[in-house]
């Protein structure tokens, strides 16, 4: 047990204010993300003989990271959306009130050249670059851009707001 207490020390304690800091961005509540530290602690502590090496703030996020999730599960009511609900909403946010409206980010690129655009979007890494590239200039829709790319579908919409919204930040950085 004295060695647990040693084990523990080391390779937990040197990573709390990460773990923290994690399980903030996670629950988005203060006190929420000291009730995941506390409990990723306990289970840290009980399963400290397991740790086998390697990096010591990985192995210490990743049971953040399980302690938070199964603590939204339990204390936050879940809100599911189906895809074609998720892409309703990207149609009316593209589309407000009628066909002719612009969005803040349309009219952005708009005023960008398109030389700007295509180096913009060269930038992008890969997979992120793949996935705007089917939604946006190819038309795709999030089911077939998650069978081209072989990726769940939740990882394809995780991708083209990622990639978007680099895209614009690099936009608006060069545009000033």
């Amino acid at each position: 047990m004295g060695d647990d207490h040693a084990s523990f020390r080391s390779v937990v304690l040197p990573h709390l204010d990460a773990a923290y800091n994690f399980a903030y961005w996670l629950t988005g509540n203060r006190t929420d993300a000291e009730d995941v530290v506390q409990n990723a602690s306990l289970r840290a502590f009980r399963a400290i003989r397991g740790y086998a090496g390697g990096s010591a703030r990985a192995w210490v996020l990743k049971i953040v990271r399980n302690s938070a999730y199964n603590w939204l599960r339990e204390n936050r009511p879940a809100i599911v959306f189906t895809v074609e609900d998720l892409e309703a909403v990207e149609a009316e946010h593209a589309k407000p009130g009628d066909a002719g409206a612009e969005t803040p980010e349309a009219a952005l690129i708009a005023k960008a050249d398109a030389e700007q655009i295509r180096a913009a979007i060269a930038a992008l890494p890969p997979p992120f670059r793949e996935t705007l590239v089917l939604r946006d200039i190819e038309g795709l829709d999030y089911r077939e851009i998650a069978d081209a790319t072989d990726v769940p579908i939740g990882t394809v919409m995780s991708r083209l707001a990622r990639a978007r919204g680099r895209l614009i930040t690099t936009i608006r950085e060069k545009g000033q």
